[in-house]
């Protein structure tokens, strides 16, 4: 029997899909993946996923623009993700965070960006999906200042140790672990996988990127999520069947599905 999995966070719209889309889907299907986020990075993807939403009844959208793209997020742009928010089947603000590894935004334009998108999900009563790289500290205090804890949220693709993980779950958000937490290298993550409460766990792809490490160096997938939720299990050592039922309860919960 295949596990009930929850792909809470995947790019299905980006255009390394764009040739083989339903070959994807249908592999993500084969292999238990039953619902899929694809997650918008600025106004134009943001439309696409809208629209990939519409058409496909196991996918839903998030809108948002990505640290990345924040020098672009001035009212025009904020208005459209906020029209956006409001399609039928938009679950979630975001990506939206701060990223000071690649620093492609200015920090000042990445911290207005991710206060704006925090306030609208506010206002659109849906969670929030937070990119964090190398900006925790700065990141958990805009959570606590805006607060989080009133639309709840993820914090996509954990990069961080125990104690940055405690720190969100106090503020209320999930804590979504993908493919690094199969790399050899994973540092803390296998820490964090085993800590977090099962009733606050979430997985994700992050596809087309972080494949996990059988499929390193090649473009991920939402069907690789089981090797992600295997990999989760056995470091709680619990099986992966309960483990993946739980963690997708986890997602339609905060989603509303």
């Amino acid at each position: 029997m295949t596990p009930d999995l929850f792909d809470t966070h995947a790019h299905l719209h980006f255009p390394e899909f764009a040739d083989d889309l339903g070959a994807v889907l249908a592999r993500a299907r084969a292999a238990g993946v039953r619902r899929m986020i694809t997650i918008g990075t600025d106004v134009p993807s943001s439309r696409a996923a809208v629209a990939l939403a519409a058409r496909e009844p196991d996918v839903w959208a998030a809108v948002g623009i990505h640290p990345h793209e924040a020098s672009l997020a001035d009212e025009a742009q904020l208005v459209e993700i906020e029209r956006l928010a409001a399609a039928p089947r938009v679950v979630a603000i975001g990506e939206t965070g701060l990223d000071f590894f690649r620093n492609l935004s200015p920090h000042d334009a990445q911290a207005r960006a991710f206060r704006a998108q925090l306030a609208l999900a506010r206002r659109a009563r849906k969670p929030v999906l937070v990119h964090c790289r190398d900006a925790h500290e700065e990141t958990l205090a805009i959570l606590a200042e805006m607060p989080v804890s009133e639309t709840g949220g993820i914090m996509h693709c954990f990069s961080g140790d125990t104690a940055v993980a405690k720190r969100c779950l106090d503020l209320g958000l999930l804590i979504s672990l993908a493919g690094p937490v199969t790399y050899p290298k994973a540092r803390a993550l296998p820490e964090v996988a085993t800590l977090v409460p099962a009733d606050r766990l979430v997985v994700e792809t992050d596809c087309p990127y972080l494949p996990p490490q059988p499929h390193r160096g090649q473009r991920n997938e939402p069907a690789y999520l089981t090797i992600t939720a295997a990999r989760v299990a056995e470091l709680r050592g619990e099986p992966l069947a309960g483990l993946a039922a739980r963690m997708s309860e986890n997602a339609r919960r905060l989603f509303g599905l």
